[in-house]
């Protein structure tokens, strides 16, 4: 069993190899079979096009087998007519992009009859054989390879590995194909044994040192399988599914992504005696389900601050209106304890206000900070301060941040509090009212006011366009000023943008928020050990993407995944807490009971 290992110990390679994959790497199997012979795989531009010829009664027959012949499927009506009239639409190009084409004939009949009427038909199709563009491989029964040198120019070979060829029969092989299941019985499923693996290298190995791309058939069309093949630098990827594996293909640089910057996880050193906390810190990486934290893990090589925090439940999401949330509904839950219908800020399912935490904790002498890396009017931070019938009332919800207030705010969203259609400047009503205003986020550092307003778009980007470490600072500075008066604090900071990457389906963009939002739970962590009366609860307002992870190396730092929709789903998400009162937060919840929670904690009860 030890000899037994997965095939994706090559993973660490994979990032590299798939970006050189194309559709001209896609081998259309039995491509008459298909809903839309030729044309299906033309317009995905696949680089092997492949049809079964039969000749009888001096016509090439397009079927599987003799007995599925029909009179209306010849070569010449479903391949060559075709491709004839795409190659005058594009002046000689075989495909727009340039790409080239191989047209594989497989012979299902006489091998030496079948090649020379094939020989006959093609040229009187000077525009295919005299394509620079487009080779004409014949697969399946052929002439014996001493006869090669007979046949035309443009008519090149499909090669076995049983087979030896001189110099110039190896010059007419365009590829070499073998079964799979010659080799291994793997069913394209789980791993590899090391065995069979190193089989498969040693035959890639002899053909690509000949100068030869290789093709295995019988091969299982399925993702694990695309992935499998492409590991190892197989050249043609066999399948019945041309869109699918184009797609595929297409998207892998979304869907993987190999770290190269890693951070130490932090590691909890309380044992917290306490079990009544006087401060509550929320951080809620918006969009957040398992799959993204164990993104952050694998990227990380094994190592994420929130899995060194020993306290977990799970939270349900769903709002009251529908099985899946969106930030509104679900931001509106943690917030005030009451689930409402989705695209609602903070009110009930009949439009009326809901009293926020942060409300109900001013009342109580407790200073509250609202702090997100996006814009501080949208669906979650909303739900802290805002009361609005629709998520999209973005004026409206800055608006209300002048009778709801709290102490900080930090995040993006300039504009809907200084250029207002309106023509309202709430900067200027905040700055009578106390506030010091700043649409910088570098003047954090200059603040000295207890009471203050930060927000820059362009403090807010992602990470990968340079949004450095706001996470970080922004709480840094919340509870550097908190902590200097004697009231008790709740923080609510928000990493929007891991919800980002899961709408644009790209699990750079995922990862990366991931980490960066593990940063900024080490320092929450770390702040509550120094800190012992402070409670920190980490969660989600809902799962985005439906990621799943297909591949990856703790080890490498590299992952690949796979997502099944571009919008939220309605898997539960994971609740982490840490300091005292974690307690509270073990088992499975819906999530209103978050607010109910925190405020046990809080009174002690």
């Amino acid at each position: 069993m030890k000899k037994i290992i997965t095939l994706f110990c090559l993973q660490f390679f994979f990032a590299v190899q798939a970006q050189e994959y194309s559709s001209s790497n896609i081998h259309s199997h039995n491509d008459y079979e298909s809903r839309l012979p030729f044309y299906g795989a033309y317009s995905n531009e696949a680089g092997v096009i492949e049809a079964d010829v039969f000749l009888v009664n001096n016509e090439l027959f397009v079927a599987h087998t003799q007995k599925e012949i029909a009179s209306h499927n010849t070569l010449k009506s479903l391949y060559l007519e075709p491709l004839s009239a795409k190659l005058k639409t594009l002046e000689g190009k075989a495909y727009p992009s340039g790409k080239p084409l191989i047209l594989m004939i497989d012979i299902k009949s006489d091998a030496d009859a079948s090649l020379k009427a094939i020989v006959q038909q093609l040229k009187t199709f000077p525009d295919i054989i005299s394509n620079k563009n487009i080779k004409v491989v014949i697969s399946g029964n052929r002439p014996n390879p001493a006869q090669w040198k007979d046949f035309p120019e443009f008519i090149y070979f499909d090669g076995r590995l049983n087979e030896n060829y001189t110099p110039d029969q190896l010059a007419k092989v365009e590829m070499i194909s073998e079964d799979l299941k010659e080799i291994t019985v793997w069913n394209g499923k789980g791993v590899l044994t090391q065995p069979d693996l190193e089989k498969i290298q040693a035959i890639i190995k002899k053909v690509h040192d000949q100068n030869k791309k290789i093709r295995f058939w019988a091969t299982q069309d399925n993702v694990n399988t695309y992935m499998a093949l492409m590991n190892l630098k197989v050249d043609f990827i066999g399948t019945d599914k041309v869109a699918e594996l184009t797609q595929f293909i297409n998207s892998i640089k979304t869907t993987f992504y190999q770290n190269t910057e890693f951070h130490q996880a932090y590691v909890p050193k309380n044992g917290f005696k306490s079990k009544r906390p006087k401060n509550v810190i929320l951080l809620i990486g918006d969009g957040m389900g398992l799959a993204q934290i164990y993104t952050g893990y694998t990227a990380n090589k094994g190592q994420l601050s929130l899995f060194n925090i020993p306290t977990q439940g799970f939270s349900i999401t769903k709002a009251s209106d529908s099985y899946i949330t969106d930030s509104a509904a679900g931001g509106t839950a943690m917030a005030t304890g009451h689930k409402t219908n989705n695209r609602f800020i903070s009110v009930d399912e009949q439009g009326k206000p809901l009293e926020s935490i942060t409300q109900l904790l001013a009342k109580k002498n407790y200073k509250t900070a609202i702090i997100s890396a996006g814009n501080i009017t949208d669906a979650t931070p909303a739900a802290f301060y805002a009361h609005q019938p629709e998520r999209s009332f973005n004026e409206p919800i800055a608006n209300d941040f002048l009778t709801n207030p709290s102490d900080i705010l930090i995040g993006g969203g300039q504009k809907e509090f200084m250029s207002r259609k309106d023509g309202k400047d709430l900067s200027k009503i905040l700055k009578e009212r106390g506030y010091t205003f700043s649409d910088k986020f570098v003047s954090i550092d200059t603040i000295k006011n207890s009471r203050y307003v930060v927000l820059e778009d362009a403090a807010v980007v992602s990470m990968k366009n340079g949004r450095g470490d706001f996470l970080t600072k922004a709480f840094n500075k919340a509870v550097s000023t908190l902590t200097k008066t004697k009231s008790p604090f709740f923080i609510m900071e928000e990493a929007a943008q891991i919800d980002y990457g899961g709408h644009q389906t790209n699990v750079e963009y995922v990862v990366r928020e991931m980490l960066d939002f593990d940063k900024l739970i080490g320092q929450a962590m770390a702040f509550v050990d120094q800190n012992p009366e402070t409670l920190l609860i980490v969660t989600a307002d809902h799962e985005t993407g439906g990621l799943s992870l297909i591949d990856g190396s703790i080890e490498k730092g590299y992952v690949h995944g796979s997502f099944s929709t571009n919008d939220h789903t309605s898997i539960p998400v994971p609740v982490f807490a840490y300091g005292p009162g974690a307690q509270y937060f073990t088992g499975v919840y819906q999530n209103t009971a978050i607010y109910d929670k925190i405020l046990e904690a809080v009174s002690g009860k």
